[in-house]
């Protein structure tokens, strides 16, 4: 049995996130994942959580490191006790180009810093919620400060879960040391490199803080080609297919390829990027690739396919809401079939 998650589609506007909320949560969805790309994932929880009543609500890799621990704890409690006790806060570390390139923030190995992000989250909650004095001073983050009267009040429901976006081992450890779960990236969710990456990392830092690894939730978050019959998946595959050679031409996500021994793929598809041949791409990425990459089925084989994959190795799975209301029906019962109910 699994928790399933609705990922909102990073491309929506903020003004049709609270129907695609409503739609997940009428569908039956343990909770939904909001990014932080085009929309402002905390704007995106936001609209999310105002729109339903019953379903979780979280960021999905909210980009943090251009963002103080402050200003995210704040919205995190605003939104926690907002919600009801629904919030779940999901960060991300972002590869290099992006956070120095795009977010204009200083880089430094992601690691490290994450780990005082949370623990100083840590912090300000417990400040906030049993007024303790706050006291959190480490490399990356120092906070010593917070007057009374702008001092967050108390709520109902003070712990958040922390999910952590994880590919490689020191932040995968770090979700095992600090995190209530990972959240994989698409191109590194398969079983296998959850069987034998994933959770034996989550399990070496889940030692270091004396913390029980089983109780570290995985996340599989799977680029799947589905639909109602075997013309709409071959088109999503289609889809799925050119947008995986896209994102494997980023080394930060190849540790699958290792474990396949698939590495020189990843080094073409990089440089024809830096070649600006994007048309020569999705042909390096083989049939074999494609096949354990990227699950393939119609809704009425999807739940089979996805159990037989993630069965003992992932506690929550993700699945993109349809673009066709007229197609919430046949995921609903997928989502209910998934998680015994």
């Amino acid at each position: 049995m699994f928790r399933m998650w609705a990922s909102l589609d990073m491309y929506a506007p903020l003004s049709e996130i609270p129907d695609h909320a409503r739609r997940a949560e009428a569908m039956g969805f343990h909770g939904i994942l909001a990014p932080d790309v085009m929309t402002d994932g905390f704007l995106a929880a936001h609209a999310a959580i105002t729109a339903t009543e019953r379903i979780r609500v979280g960021t999905s890799a909210l980009v943090c490191f251009p963002r103080s621990p402050m200003t995210t704890g704040v919205a995190a409690w605003n939104l926690q006790a907002l919600s009801g006790g629904r919030f779940h806060l999901g960060l991300g570390p972002l590869i290099r180009a992006n956070i120095v390139g795009k977010y204009s923030t200083p880089w430094t190995p992601p690691a490290p810093r994450m780990r005082e992000y949370v623990q100083s989250l840590h912090a300000l909650f417990e400040c906030w919620q049993n007024r303790t004095p706050i006291d959190f001073q480490g490399e990356h983050y120092r906070f010593t400060k917070m007057q009374d009267f702008v001092k967050p009040q108390p709520i109902e429901h003070p712990h958040i879960p922390i999910h952590l976006a994880a590919i490689g081992p020191n932040m995968t450890a770090l979700v095992g040391e600090v995190g209530d779960a990972q959240v994989t990236h698409p191109t590194n969710t398969t079983s296998r490199y959850l069987r034998e990456l994933a959770r034996p990392r989550i399990e070496v830092g889940a030692k270091r803080s004396g913390r029980d690894p089983s109780k570290v939730a995985i996340v599989a978050n799977p680029m799947v080609a589905t639909g109602p019959d075997e013309k709409k998946v071959a088109g999503e595959l289609r889809r799925q297919h050119e947008l995986m050679a896209i994102l494997l031409s980023t080394p930060s996500y190849w540790p699958t390829l290792d474990l396949y021994g698939w590495r020189s793929i990843g080094e073409k598809l990089h440089g024809l990027v830096r070649e600006n041949r994007w048309s020569d791409m999705t042909d390096l990425v083989s049939e074999e690739m494609v096949e354990e990459l990227i699950p393939r089925a119609t809704y009425d084989g999807l739940a089979a396919v996805l159990r037989d994959l993630y069965d003992g190795l992932a506690d929550a799975l993700t699945l993109t809401i349809p673009e066709d209301p007229a197609e919430d029906e046949a995921v609903a019962r997928i989502v209910a079939d998934l998680q015994g109910e």
